[in-house]
């Protein structure tokens, strides 16, 4: 995470996931920064693959949006062919806390945590609260 310089006594934090997605053939996969390709036919257990390409989707999004190219989550909608919801639905998924998001990228996120219960379950945006949240998992 890197942190920018102040506009108008705000500070604008980065993020940064070193992940690619590229067809192949038909199909997409997940390129991870040690250069593994994750496909969904070649899934390990570990590596939740539908949470990692919405991670990985969301900060894309993100980053169209703080860059200006698109100027909010309904002309991504219109974009991608998607609904207006399912779009902010994903994007929510970029104020998790770094610590939470290394642990999804590293297959090590608590094995309820998937895709499907960040839908039915948003965290709070408080990164503290956050990890109350996830200890919550665990015990």
């Amino acid at each position: 995470m890197a942190i920018g310089g102040r506009d108008g006594g705000q500070v604008k934090l980065t993020t940064f996931i070193p992940l690619k997605i590229r067809e192949r053939g038909a199909s997409k996969v997940v390129v991870r920064p040690d250069g593994a390709v994750e496909s969904p036919g070649k899934v390990t257990r570990q590596i939740d693959q539908p949470l990692l390409v919405a991670l990985t989707r969301a900060f894309y999004w993100q980053q169209l949006l703080d860059d200006g190219v698109v100027g909010s989550g309904s002309e991504i909608a219109q974009r991608e062919s998607l609904h207006h919801s399912t779009v902010n639905e994903l994007l929510r998924l970029t104020l998790l806390e770094p610590a939470i998001i290394q642990s999804i990228l590293a297959g090590q996120q608590p094995k309820c945590m998937s895709l499907l219960w960040f839908q039915r379950n948003p965290l709070p945006t408080d990164w503290v609260a956050q990890r109350e949240v996830v200890a919550g998992f665990d015990a």
